[in-house]
């Protein structure tokens, strides 16, 4: 397979293999059944990945090209092993393992991939009510956080992502929040005279 490394865009930091797609508690059956078709399949074979863990939730999607091996638990063999499941307590060792994630845009997600320093996709979901998830996914991806996508461009966002050029995350600073919250809310800078009544 020595084809995937002669690729126009190699993976920076090839050594990494593994992908985990991720769409939460919700059911999000345009992305599994995206991640599963041959567009995006041959792109991330191309760019070096062997492996692919995709967190269906709730989602429909074909399991016709796939083994069952237990009760929401499918796979399938091949030059890009993919394992299939709905939910699991924690996804944190899931989040360690990957070398990309692809993820709906849940804040709560993309906030603990983005603590790990993890390479990540976001594809918010056009079926929910409101448009938070895009609101986020675009404020982070301008600022170089992560790369935002559609489900139909998924293909050309994974060709396309440079994971040098990601700007890495700010630590989590409590007292920053604060101030952010005293702001919000209205309050006087606690530390500046006459602020304590």
């Amino acid at each position: 397979m020595s084809e995937s490394s002669s690729s126009s865009s190699p993976t920076p930091g090839s050594t990494g293999t593994h992908v985990f797609v991720t769409v939460g508690s919700t059911r999000f059956d345009a992305l599994v059944q995206t991640v599963l078709s041959e567009p995006v399949l041959d792109v991330l074979r191309k760019r070096g990945y062997r492996t692919l863990d995709i967190q269906c939730g709730n989602s429909d999607f074909d399991t016709s090209h796939l083994r069952r091996d237990a009760d929401d638990h499918w796979q399938r063999a091949g030059d890009l092993e993919t394992s299939i499941w709905r939910f699991k307590p924690s996804l944190k060792e899931d989040y360690e393992r990957a070398d990309l994630i692809i993820s709906h845009a849940g804040s709560g997600t993309i906030i603990d991939v983005l603590r790990l320093r993890k390479p990540l996709i976001v594809i918010p979901n056009p079926t929910l009510l409101d448009n938070h998830q895009a609101e986020l996914s675009d404020a982070l991806a301008g600022l170089g956080h992560l790369r935002s996508s559609t489900v139909g461009d998924l293909p050309e966002a994974i060709e396309g992502l440079d994971k040098s050029t990601l700007v890495p995350f700010p630590q989590f600073d409590g007292s920053r929040f604060r101030e952010l919250l005293d702001e919000e809310m209205g309050y006087q800078d606690h530390t500046s005279p006459g602020a304590r009544r």
